[in-house]
């Protein structure tokens, strides 16, 4: 959303390091801003040539595959049938939710469909509202703004068909959903093994969903594109396995507020790179509702975040397992 996703699941509390880790905390926030933002505008361009479902498995795959090797080189394949289950359902729902967004990207501009995706935490809290959970009025009224902004992101005459921006508004309420119940979902303790988990099942379950809608009779290696072969590259490498490591390390070492930063900086970067990069319109009517929603998602996030830190009386601290931040690759994408 990312995670982002490219934004979800399991977190370890921030911890106070020496001043030299400060360097390294800005470099990895970084990464994370700019690895993941830039998934957006790649899954556009690897869809170009390549089967959404099929490149995004394979994509998770391979991911999933080198940090497994890292892990197991590292002695750090420790967890429960139970914890790896829950891991691999949680993926399957919110990484999965990439493959959605895959196929959509092969009509709407990568910008456009990373400000709907990352109206994620504003579903969160639409479904903390329905399960009668405690929300502040300011939250709120935020979640209200960022609604209205996304009505205009997919009013019609905009810059993609009306029913494709729908889709990726239902993908953006599946992957909430996935991270609203994975609150209470046993996960791995470690975070990069949860993220391994995610990405294992993800990718299982988005070939057998390609395979299953004939994305093989698509699949024509000589037909893949340079431009959409260095897209893929990216989002298996920068995208996933690089901004996955630094993602765990900041939430290991730094604030969650600061770790957080990511759900409304994605989009950002996401819409200029598709403007500079792809050549994409931004339209009055994209501005306005882009601004709106990340301002509400802003707002949510950092109020959530508080809120939450304050209850587990904890500082900026989060309690294992209460979905502080998604282990979304770029919700992400």
């Amino acid at each position: 959303m990312h995670v982002m996703a490219e934004g979800h699941a399991a977190s370890s509390g921030s911890r106070s390091g020496p001043a030299p880790r400060t360097g390294l905390a800005v470099l990895c926030l970084l990464t994370v801003w700019l690895a993941w933002g830039g998934t957006y505008p790649a899954i556009r361009v690897m869809v170009e040539t390549v089967p959404p479902l099929l490149g995004t498995a394979v994509r998770f795959l391979i991911a999933g595959a080198v940090l497994a090797a890292v892990l197991g080189a590292l002695g750090r394949l420790r967890a429960t049938r139970r914890e790896l289950a829950g891991a691999a359902i949680v993926g399957t729902v919110i990484l999965g939710d990439i493959g959605i967004l895959a196929v959509a990207e092969q009509e709407v501009p990568a910008g456009l469909a990373a400000l709907i995706i990352a109206s994620v935490p504003l579903w969160i809290v639409l479904l903390q509202l329905l399960a009668h959970e405690t929300v502040a009025r300011r939250t709120v009224a935020a979640v209200l703004a960022g609604l209205a902004g996304m009505g205009l992101l997919v009013s019609p005459g905009g810059e993609a068909p009306v029913a494709w921006l729908l889709v990726l508004v239902g993908a953006a309420a599946i992957e909430a959903a996935g991270q609203f119940f994975s609150r209470s979902t046993p996960l791995p303790a470690d975070p990069l093994l949860n993220s391994t988990v995610q990405l294992l099942a993800a990718g299982l379950a988005l070939a057998l969903a390609g395979l299953a809608l004939g994305e093989a009779a698509d699949v024509n290696a000589k037909a893949f594109s340079t431009d959409s072969l260095l897209a893929f590259a990216y989002l298996v490498v920068p995208g996933s396995i690089v901004a996955y490591t630094a993602f765990t390390w900041l939430l290991r070492n730094v604030a969650i507020t600061t770790v957080s930063t990511y759900a409304y900086v994605n989009p950002v970067v996401a819409v200029t790179v598709g403007w500079a990069l792809l050549g994409e319109r931004i339209t009055a009517q994209m501005a306005a509702g882009g601004v709106v929603i990340v301002a509400s998602v802003a707002l949510v996030v950092q109020g959530r975040r508080l809120g939450d830190s304050q209850r587990a009386g904890q500082g900026d601290r989060l309690p294992h397992g209460r979905g502080a931040v998604s282990d979304r690759p770029g919700r992400r994408a």
